[in-house]
């Protein structure tokens, strides 16, 4: 497939990958052009600067999550129809796994022949940007850096220093950006505060655009994302699927309609991954957003997905939405089929506490409390094997790879699977499961594991069945009849 495609990466985070995403996202719409975005591994809150710029949901490509044809696939799927994909890098180029390159910016360029341009922030520094310059592009061979944006630099040392430095390094400087106070980024304990947090985000998105215009040479980057070859990508499904197969499987033959998934998703519960919603679509599942912050009633619906964000910050309104606490642990005791992740864990639970201390009532499904802890209390990447004897409601999907990132702990987290770090010497357990619901600080990557997404979603259509009929036959009773 023909997709033009770039990279930005940098030698480190920080270094303002995001800002200048957004900012050329912004600058391609102005022009006309309809650009897609994807972020490279596991994380949630960049996306949403994309979506808030393009005003639809992006995607993530991460190496150790999925195979190099399922992440070639997952690209090709995502950028159809469009007129150039724009990734955006994590951490340092060629920070992965532990102490080599798996899962990193280089190893995703690696895999889908994606040009990089990078970030570098300039802060500091003048012609010793030649020798970093120089030291990235030249480290790994084919490392596929073509390009390079100055971030924090004057205009006018830029000038002064684009020349040599191009003659020393071989590779072209694309332009550069000053520092920009009105196009500041926030920051909290889990990365950037959400784009909605920031007031005035699409003026000052509108005037970075504007100074990337002036500044970047728009032109030079556009014509490199073209430059990119032909992208290797054979059927778009996801290995291991067959979405039109899997989806009559999972209905039945000639049932109709897929399962209906309730999906919380407000300013608590965030993070969900595009791809492990269109996976579920795919496979013939409807989906129905709802919010645990404002609505009275939990959608009708044959499954929950309770995903990760910010139920923290959100703890005294999720309390004081009584009803829904209730609703949803009545319904998950009733046997709703129910995937909760990191922060929708910690709202099954017992007690919350809040960012100052404080403990509010939970839904109370599982026992325990979630707590605040001084540092992060387990991150990075982890594959995840069930432990001997372990009674799973969706079956043993086997080797699971997932990803951690929290500053919270319970005291109840469970042991139906056993995680380890990637690299050796780490390992602990975890996961619960209670009726029909497995939960978890793990987030999961559908994709990577399509056997428990299809697992999932069959017993949703079976509670729905069974659900339907009970309130068929306790209709035929009230109506003088009797239950089938």
């Amino acid at each position: 497939m023909n997709i033009p495609r770039l990279m930005l990466t940098a030698p480190a985070s920080g270094s303002g990958k995001t800002l200048l995403t957004c900012g050329i996202l912004q600058a391609l719409i102005k022009r006309g052009l309809s650009p897609c975005a994807f972020k490279c591994g596991p994380d949630y809150i960049d996306p949403m600067f994309h979506r808030t710029v393009l005003g639809t949901q992006t995607g993530n490509l991460d190496t150790f999550f999925t195979d190099e044809e399922t992440t070639r696939r997952i690209l090709a799927r995502g950028a159809a129809g469009k007129d150039l994909a724009l990734l955006e890098g994590v951490m340092g180029f060629y920070d992965g796994l532990g102490t080599g390159t798996k899962g990193s910016a280089y190893d995703i360029a690696r895999v889908t022949g994606t040009p990089c341009v990078l970030v570098v922030n300039a802060r500091g520094m003048s012609f010793s940007l030649a020798a970093l310059i120089r030291g990235f592009a030249s480290f790994k061979e084919g490392g596929h850096v073509r390009g390079v944006i100055l971030n924090q630099m004057s205009p006018a040392l830029y000038d002064r220093l684009k020349g040599p430095i191009e003659k020393d390094t071989g590779i072209r400087l694309y332009g550069c950006l000053p520092r920009m106070e009105e196009a500041v980024l926030e920051s909290r304990h889990l990365g950037l505060v959400m784009p909605e947090e920031i007031g005035g985000i699409r003026e000052k998105l509108d005037i970075l655009a504007d100074e990337i215009e002036r500044r970047i040479d728009l032109d030079g980057l556009i014509a490199l994302a073209q430059e990119a070859p032909d992208l290797e990508a054979g059927e778009t499904d996801v290995p291991g699927t067959d979405a039109g197969a899997d989806a009559e499987s999972i209905a039945g033959a000639g049932a109709g309609d897929g399962p209906v998934i309730a999906v919380a998703r407000d300013e608590a519960f965030c993070f969900y991954y595009r791809e492990n919603l269109e996976l579920l679509e795919r496979l013939g599942a409807r989906l129905e957003f709802f919010s645990p912050l404002r609505d009275a009633v939990l959608p009708k619906a044959g499954g929950l997905l309770l995903g990760g964000g910010y139920p923290e910050i959100w703890a005294r309104e999720l309390s004081a939405n009584e009803g829904m606490r209730r609703q949803i642990a009545e319904a998950l005791s009733g046997g709703m089929p129910c995937l909760a992740e990191c922060g929708g864990f910690m709202y099954l639970q017992e007690q919350m506490e809040d960012m100052e201390g404080r403990l509010w009532p939970m839904a109370g499904f599982f026992s325990g409390v979630s707590r605040r802890q001084k540092k992060a209390v387990r991150f990075g990447y982890i594959t995840m094997e069930a432990n001997p004897g372990a009674d799973l409601p969706f079956g043993d999907p086997g080797q699971v790879r997932a990803h951690e990132f929290h500053y919270y702990d319970s005291t109840d987290n469970g042991a139906l699977f056993h995680a380890r770090k990637a690299f050796p010497g780490s390992g602990w357990d975890c996961m619960r499961a209670k009726e029909k619901t497995l939960a978890g600080y793990p987030h999961l990557y559908y994709a990577g594991c399509p056997a428990l997404a299809k697992s999932f979603l069959t017993e949703c259509v079976s509670y729905a069945r069974r659900r339907g009929g009970a309130e068929a036959g306790a209709g035929a009773e009230d109506c003088g009849g009797t239950k089938a």
